[in-house]
């Protein structure tokens, strides 16, 4: 059976008369990308491919912790107690992040790449070369005091960040979600209100297509689950999914998932197969999404009620079942 999601408020905006879809796609973050537009039949399009690799790679530039110039690079290496002047892009994905990682206890935190990097997930050190080693748990212990014993501080005014020392961000499970709202920033900027733009399989839509039906998007379904699919109408909303099944090894017989959870240093081991967020802002879906599924089911759903967030559980049973939890918000949504 097909469930339908349907945003809370819609915009009367209708695509252009006579509007045509047109597609662009590219590479970016080690991901593709691409964007479906409505533009009237005779508008100029010709800048758009390369404008919309432009917004990614400045992204890149600023907020990749793997490439070592980028501005994140240098943060990671500046010295203790140094005060670094940040580009406004990144200081204001930075301090959202830094808000996600308070209000979700630690369960995210932006400052943890050291541990990321420990458990072979960063750019170096990597667990699918052949010298890897898991870390030691006086390894974990020791990056999870550092990380613990200077917190980063932000100051607004002057859009400066404190390096205490030795703090390695990484801000992957935000900065995806902040490129689908750059690019979709970008096309209404340049005329094209009526888009859906993805990027590594999160999604933001806007406005409607050439036909005034909304961009229908698929809620991402867990490998082997069997249950219905949900099936969003992606108006003014963004949709971001965190599973422990997209990125993960198994060493001596134990898997362990891309997620590290902060407070305990180590990947992930709970019940959730996947948590999706739906929201206004993919950045915040992307954040979010990350940080439920730290928390796991029973806490991941508390916090989403608390915090009013669309959110969607899929959770792994004893006996290699699914169950699924919708959050009171997403359950709003449903067409019924």
């Amino acid at each position: 059976m097909r469930r339908i999601l349907l945003p809370h408020v819609v915009s009367d905006d209708p695509a252009p008369a006579g509007g045509v879809i047109r597609d662009y796609a590219g590479r970016s973050m080690g991901t593709s990308w691409s964007v479906r537009l409505v533009a009237a039949a005779d508008a100029v399009c010709d800048h758009l491919q390369d404008g919309l690799q432009l917004q990614l790679d400045t992204i890149v530039a600023e907020m990749s912790h793997w490439e070592a110039e980028s501005d994140l690079g240098r943060f990671n290496r500046a010295p203790a107690d140094s005060w670094q002047v940040l580009p406004p892009a990144f200081f204001d994905v930075l301090s959202y992040a830094v808000g996600v990682a308070r209000q979700s206890g630690g369960a995210y935190d932006p400052c943890a790449g050291a541990l990321v990097n420990l458990w072979g997930f960063g750019p170096y050190g990597r667990f699918d070369q052949p010298d890897f080693v898991a870390p030691s748990q006086d390894e974990i212990t020791v990056a999870r005091a550092q990380l613990a014993a200077r917190p980063l501080q932000l100051q607004r005014d002057g859009r400066r960040a404190c390096q205490p020392g030795g703090v390695q961000l990484d801000l992957s499970a935000v900065a995806k979600g902040y490129s689908v709202d750059r690019l979709s920033y970008y096309l209404k900027t340049q005329g094209f209100a009526h888009h859906l733009v993805e990027v590594g399989g999160e999604l933001r839509g806007a406005g409607v297509k050439p036909d005034g039906q909304p961009w229908w998007v698929m809620l991402e379904q867990v490998t082997g689950a069997e249950m219905d699919e949900l099936v969003l109408a992606l108006h003014s909303l963004a949709v971001a999914t965190s599973g422990d099944y997209r990125r993960y090894f198994e060493l001596n017989g134990q898997r362990y998932s891309h997620t590290i959870d902060p407070r305990s240093g180590m990947p992930i081991a709970n019940d959730l197969a996947s948590v999706t967020v739906v929201h206004a802002q993919c950045m915040a879906a992307d954040a979010w999404s990350t940080a439920l599924t730290v928390l796991g089911s029973r806490d991941g759903l508390h916090l989403a009620e608390l915090q009013g967030l669309a959110a969607r559980f899929v959770v792994r049973q004893p006996d290699g079942s699914f169950t699924e939890h919708l959050s009171s918000h997403l359950r709003s949504m449903l067409d019924e």
